[in-house]
């Protein structure tokens, strides 16, 4: 019988990760805080387990997708977490988002414990979990990311080895920058051509396939435009990504002025009471931010 894969957090993006793994026929169990998400899952055809170190106990690898590295540290080795349930050699992908300096000291924990660690963040959001057309960016020894890269080849399209542990969150902050600045000039782009008088719906045909195309233009344009506020990401992970950028710029003495400019104008729209919702409502930035338009 095929070892499970374990799944540590099922919120929205773990959830759709989860969803494709266990609807491409992957052996799946699944532990978050949150009963309510567990069970949208098992509808799906995973197995509820009751504690994290449950989880890990014969699993051939555990998948992490939690918001901070604290929440990281207090799922693997606080009490109940992965540590407890894992046996030798166990492979931990850690699919969040967070620092390499943190991404670093956990992987050194890990190994001394036993259990090996591949940093693999991912871009594409939830909409490219469901089809499995993920980019993940990957970090750790080569045959360990070899492994993780076969146990997520159902959820990602585009898989890279960065290097060693870290590199993979270190480029995801690198993602996130032109990401954080690309929504932005988006947005803004999309305030100038409506108060100009352009019919927006038109722009990303007109601009298609020249210097000014992108992903996010074709996708996000028109739902800034029908201010189409459907969640698929969070202004505040934002926040936290382009200030973990910030903070990458002061240790390697980088000028980024434009990050800094694009991370409080999410921090303005967080303070607004937006932090929740979707890129989309940055459009909120040009019309005066309102959180009663989202109740």
């Amino acid at each position: 019988m095929t070892a499970h894969i374990g799944l540590l957090g099922a919120g929205a993006m773990g959830g759709a990760i989860g969803a494709r793994l266990a609807a491409t026929g992957t052996a799946l169990k699944v532990f978050d805080l949150d009963p309510a998400k567990v069970a949208a899952l098992v509808e799906k055809g995973a197995v509820a387990t009751g504690s994290a170190a449950d989880l890990a106990r014969g699993a051939r690898a555990v998948i992490l997708s939690l918001n901070a590295p604290h929440i990281v540290r207090a799922a693997v080795f606080g009490p109940g977490g992965v540590a407890e349930g894992a046996e030798a050699g166990l492979l931990i992908i850690d699919m969040s988002s967070i620092d390499p300096g943190a991404t670093h000291e956990l992987a050194a924990e890990a190994q001394q414990r036993g259990m090996r660690w591949v940093d693999s963040p991912l871009s594409g959001g939830a909409p490219k979990a469901e089809t499995g057309q993920l980019t993940l960016m990957q970090g750790g020894a080569e045959a360990d990311v070899l492994e993780a890269q076969e146990v997520l080849s159902q959820v990602a399209s585009n898989q890279t080895h960065m290097g060693g542990v870290g590199t993979g969150q270190t480029t995801k902050i690198i993602n996130q920058v032109l990401c954080g600045l690309g929504f932005m000039a988006v947005a803004e782009a999309t305030a100038l051509a409506e108060k100009a008088g352009v019919n927006v719906a038109r722009i990303p045909a007109a601009l298609k396939g020249g210097r000014a195309d992108s992903a996010l233009l074709q996708e996000y344009m028109p739902r800034f435009a029908a201010r189409d506020y459907r969640r698929t990401g969070r202004i505040d992970n934002m926040v936290k990504d382009l200030d973990g950028a910030r903070d990458l710029a002061r240790q390697t003495q980088t000028t980024m002025p434009l990050t800094a400019l694009a991370a409080e104008i999410h921090r303005l729209l967080t303070a607004a009471g937006l932090g929740g919702e979707d890129q989309a409502a940055l459009m909120e930035f040009f019309s005066g931010p309102s959180k009663e338009k989202f109740q």
